[in-house]
């Protein structure tokens, strides 16, 4: 493996202006669920601010200069030309629409732990444990350099219940360049007593806190928006949920939590809230936190009813394959998602996940839809995600789920250049791109893209640009 640039905080701070950029090379991103669109030869205009701006068909370096920059009146000595190389090509940044920061140093420590005694056994004293900030520095830093070197340029993370840990994600992912929803979780019983929220009124208190420094330092939201982060209903009493879900309603800002992840999860739920539906999705709904912008991991265990309400309220769903499998969860039934009319995206869900890897999530997104076909008599062959299906979830999918499908997820000019740089490993080079797709030369790109997919790692994300801005160079 090769090093990982990563920049400091002094020195996004003193960074220069972002140049005017022209990319030229092959293209690809999603056009549809099922469809992906790919532009070869062709050039594509970045402003300094990160928007795209033209996309020019048919150009090389020199039509570039002859042609483009002139009509964008962009002088040739202050605008960046970045050209890919043979076995190269563009690919929107992979969207994280649900990992948990804070437990990095535990992926793949789940053993054979059922949900909620793993949360005992793992995850809480972990999370406890980052009230130390040196400590919580050395883990933040570790998972955004991570995420960005694997192409994600999009996270929506779950920190911890700690205000100043939580703060200090926010300035971690905002002096690295990295796109990111930033939640300081809300929790005041089930937990622990050394990890829990002490009232209802502190826990909302804590989160405003957070919300303000996220807005101190980004107000625009721009790059960080703060995200409302009940941990899950079990973890939140009823007073707790309802407070969040007024504050929901008075910012408009957006939700993220857990549903139906573990059977056992479902009938404690059942439970703890016999007066407030009849349905886990139901809880949620009444206490105002199943919103257009609320995200819902897993919902591996929906009803048909359950299912429909969340169509009804517009809310997202944030697909984790690999956890589900991990911890045995369960395997969520993603093209009857869909054909509810609800957004589905990717989430790599760590550490119940044990990759930082969008690209994982992606092609196990496949191989658990595929174990949905084989279980007979209960699913069709239509059930099977494609390649083209689970790019598009990484991508537009979760563009949608986090609420920004108006600037990130696809190439298109008024979008924002979030984007990745992909090699593949030409075997007739010399000098190949290291890695561990190999391509012969008489693949289609339809069959080079569904290498990558299967066999491709960080080894192939080569740089990295979040609204314009280079936030990741594999060395």
């Amino acid at each position: 493996m090769g090093d990982i640039g990563f920049p400091t905080a002094a020195m996004s701070e003193t960074r220069p202006p972002a140049k005017n950029k022209i990319f030229l090379g092959t293209f690809v991103h999603s056009k549809t669920l099922s469809e992906l669109e790919y532009l070869h030869n062709a050039a594509v205009a970045v402003d300094s601010l990160g928007t795209i701006v033209a996309i020019s068909p048919d150009t090389d370096i020199a039509k570039a200069k002859s042609t483009l920059l002139p009509q964008l009146n962009w002088p040739s000595d202050d605008t960046d030309m970045v050209v890919a190389k043979a076995g190269q090509f563009f690919f929107p940044g992979f969207i994280d629409t649900h990992l948990h920061a804070s437990q990095y140093p535990n992926v793949g420590l789940f053993g054979n732990s059922t949900l909620l005694d793993w949360l005992n056994t793992y995850t809480f004293p972990l999370e406890a444990s980052l009230s130390s900030l040196a400590k919580a520095q050395k883990v933040y830093s570790r998972v955004i350099r991570k995420t960005l070197s694997h192409g994600t340029t999009t996270a929506a993370y779950y920190a911890t219940i700690d205000v100043p840990a939580t703060n200090l994600l926010a300035d971690l992912c905002l002096s690295s360049g990295q796109r990111a929803l930033i939640g300081r979780v809300c929790m005041d019983q089930l937990g622990p007593s050394y990890y829990l929220d002490e009232s209802p009124a502190e826990s909302l208190a804590k989160t405003k806190q957070c919300i303000d420094h996220v807005l101190s330092k980004d107000p625009k939201m721009e790059l960080i928006t703060p995200i409302i982060t009940p941990r899950f209903a079990p973890a939140c009493s009823a007073p707790l949920m309802k407070e969040l879900g007024q504050l929901a309603k008075e910012t408009d800002l957006p939700v993220q939590t857990h549903i139906s992840e573990n059977k056992n999860e479902i009938a404690l739920v059942a439970s703890l809230f016999p007066d407030a539906g009849d349905s886990y999705a139901e809880v949620y709904d009444t206490f105002g936190l199943l919103t257009p912008r609320t995200i819902l991991a897993h919902a591996v265990h929906l009803t048909e009813k359950e299912a429909d309400l969340v169509t009804e309220r517009k809310s997202k769903v944030s697909h984790c394959p690999c956890s589900n499998s991990a911890i045995t969860s369960g395997a969520a039934r993603v093209r009857w998602l869909l054909d509810k009319g609800i957004e589905v995206g990717l989430g790599t869900d760590m550490s119940g996940g044990y990759s930082p890897s969008v690209l994982e999530a992606a092609r196990h997104a496949v191989l658990v839809s595929r174990h949905i076909c084989m279980d007979e008599g209960k699913s069709e062959e239509r059930d099977k995600l494609s390649v083209e299906e689970v790019l598009y979830l990484a991508t537009r999918g979760g563009a949608k789920v986090v609420g920004m499908e108006d600037k990130i997820g696809g190439l298109e000019v008024g979008m924002e250049w979030d984007a990745q740089l992909v090699g593949l490993h030409e075997v007739d080079e010399e000098e190949g791109e290291e890695g561990n797709v190999d391509v012969f030369g008489w693949e289609s790109w339809e069959e080079k893209i569904a290498k990558w997919v299967y066999n491709g790692d960080d080894r192939n994300t080569k740089k990295v640009w979040v609204r314009g801005r280079l936030v990741h160079e594999r060395k």
